[in-house]
C-alpha cells in the first residue's frame, strides 16, 4: 500500500474531533478552551499511534500479504486496543495519593479501567482511523487511474 500524506494528516484527526465534540459539552461547561484541553492529548495519542504503530505495521503487513480494506481496518482495531495498555500504565503510575506511587497493583488497576465502557473507544477509534486512512490513500490513487483512461 502506498503512503498518503493526506491520510496521515486527516485520518488521525477525525476520532479526536468527534470524541471532543461529543464529550466536551457533557464533561465541561462547553468552552472552547476546555475543548482544546481535551483535543490536544487526544491528538497526541491518535497521531502518535498512527505514525509509530499503524504505518510501520501496515508496511510490514504489505510486505507479507496484499493489504485490503478489511485487513487495514482489523489492524487498526487491534492496534487501538493495544494502545490502551501503555496509557493505563501511565495512568497507574500517577494513581496514588497526590499523584504519587500507586497504592494498588497494576493488574487490579487495569481490570478496573478495562471494565469501563469508554474503553471500547480505543479499538473503535483505531478502526475508524485505519478505515479513513485506507479510504484517503486509495481514493486518490484510484482517481489518478481513472483520469488516465
Amino acid at each position: 500500500m502506498r503512503f498518503s500524506w493526506t491520510g496521515l494528516i486527516l485520518a488521525p484527526l477525525f476520532a479526536p474531533l468527534v470524541f471532543c465534540a461529543v464529550m466536551g459539552p457533557l464533561l465541561t461547561d462547553g468552552s472552547v478552551l476546555a475543548l482544546l484541553i481535551m483535543l490536544v492529548p487526544s491528538c497526541v495519542v491518535s497521531y502518535g499511534t498512527t505514525i509509530f504503530l499503524f504505518l510501520p505495521s501496515l508496511f510490514l503487513l504489505s510486505l507479507w500479504r496484499p493489504v485490503t480494506a478489511v485487513k487495514a481496518c482489523l489492524l487498526g482495531l487491534v492496534l487501538g486496543a493495544v494502545v490502551f495498555v501503555p496509557l493505563t500504565l501511565m495512568l497507574w503510575k500517577g494513581s496514588g495519593p497526590d499523584s504519587g506511587p500507586p497504592t494498588e497493583s497494576y493488574r487490579v488497576f487495569f481490570l478496573r479501567w478495562a471494565a469501563d465502557p469508554t474503553t471500547a473507544l480505543f479499538p473503535l477509534s483505531g478502526l475508524v482511523t485505519a478505515g479513513l486512512y485506507w479510504w484517503l490513500a486509495t481514493r486518490r490513487r484510484d482517481s489518478r487511474q481513472l483520469s488516465g483512461l
